[in-house]
C-alpha cells in the first residue's frame, strides 16, 4: 500500500522526522555495513559483528545503539550475549517511505 503523503499534518510531520531518523541512524557507513549484515544474516550475536568488522567491540557496540534507538533493528539478551535483528516493521516503513518519495 502506497504511503499518502496528503494527510493531516501531524502525520506528515511524524512521518518525516521517523524518516528522517532511519536516515541519520544509516547515515554512518559502518552503520549501513552492519544494517546490510543484519539483513543478510536474519539475527546475530555482538560477536559476530565485532569479528566482521575492523572496530572495538565498543564502537560496535555504539553503532547498534544508535539504530536500536532509531528503531531500524531490536536487540535481545541472552546471558552474555546480545543478539541483534532488524525491525521488520521499519524494513517495510522504510521501503515505503523511500518509494513515496
Amino acid at each position: 500500500m502506497p504511503l499518502a503523503w496528503k494527510s493531516k499534518p501531524e502525520a506528515e510531520a511524524q512521518i518525516e522526522s521517523e524518516l528522517a531518523e532511519y536516515f541519520k541512524a544509516l547515515g554512518h557507513p559502518i552503520r549501513m555495513r552492519i544494517f546490510r549484515m543484519l539483513i543478510d544474516r536474519e539475527s546475530c550475536i555482538c560477536g559476530d559483528l565485532v569479528d566482521a568488522l575492523p572496530l572495538a567491540q565498543s564502537t560496535v557496540s555504539q553503532h547498534l545503539k544508535v539504530m536500536k534507538n532509531a528503531g531500524l533493528i531490536q536487540g535481545t539478551v541472552d546471558g552474555p550475549r546480545r543478539c541483534y535483528g532488524v525491525d521488520p516493521r521499519a524494513i517495510e516503513r522504510l521501503h515505503r517511505y523511500v518509494s513515496a518519495l
